[in-house]
């Protein structure tokens, strides 16, 4: 049976990586989006759907559009996230702090809620939740971001635990930095809050890897095919990080 997958944030980014990874799987793709130029430069065979995840009534009607047109879903990659600010917690805005919260932790809750229903009444499948390796170290000036990551693999290993008995898996991916334009922005944010140059910044993240180097999207996606395929059959409460292997997440040199 063709493996059916649906992406959030996967109109670009990470997200498109995964998509055209899985596409080129042989799965069917249904990729989500609030960017509706991003989702009208994506390929016509991949479903399209315009949805904000921390919007629970369009979430709502996106897995009732799911069921009713695939009949099943196989994985979920609940990818959707934005970088938040770039602050010393006394200078964080409560109201950005939330927005951060809301796209990155409400937003993979509510997509993970709409979903399980759907793979319980199958009694299979996988969600993939997209952390970071902000979820597994403090990382300074990031502290709405780390938050989010660090909560995200606790709704993780909780799905593992509560789903196990019904054949499905979870488990987290936690990138490093991964090259691309949001990482581009939060570049010059730390370079600006830290009185250096983009290019110290970036030199930073990545001698602060065993491996010297930054992720590509691709990295991810491959990850993400392997964990949703049955050779990852019994791989679940995982937390996985692509990242070139983080030894210092402090950017500094």
């Amino acid at each position: 049976m063709t493996q059916r997958v649906l992406i959030t944030a996967g109109a670009s980014g990470v997200g498109r990586a995964m998509a055209e990874a899985f596409y080129a799987s042989g799965a069917q793709v249904w990729v989500v989006d609030v960017d509706q130029v991003a989702l009208s430069d994506c390929p016509a065979h991949w479903r399209q759907s315009r949805v904000n995840v921390t919007d629970e009534v369009a979430v709502t009607t996106l897995f009732h559009e799911v069921e009713a047109e695939w009949g099943g879903l196989d994985a979920l990659c609940a990818n959707a996230g934005v970088a938040g600010p770039t602050a010393l917690v006394e200078d964080v805005a409560l109201e950005d702090w939330r927005a951060c919260l809301a796209v990155n932790l409400e937003g993979a809750f509510l997509c993970s809620k709409h979903a399980v229903p759907i793979l319980k009444r199958q009694g299979s499948g996988a969600v993939l939740i997209t952390s970071s390796t902000a979820g597994q170290f403090g990382y300074p000036n990031r502290a709405p971001y780390a938050a989010a990551k660090w909560a995200v693999i606790g709704l993780m290993k909780t799905l593992a635990m509560e789903l196990g008995p019904h054949g499905i898996r979870a488990n987290a991916i936690c990138p490093g930095a991964v090259e691309g334009p949001r990482m581009e922005g939060v570049l010059q944010r730390e370079a600006e809050a830290k009185g250096m140059t983009r290019d110290q910044v970036y030199e930073g993240y990545a001698s602060g890897t065993s491996m010297g180097r930054f992720v590509e999207g691709e990295d991810i996606a491959n990850m993400a095919v392997f964990l949703a395929s049955d050779a990852a059959r019994l791989v679940s409460g995982q937390v996985i990080a692509v990242d070139g292997h983080t030894v210092n997440p402090d950017p500094k040199i």
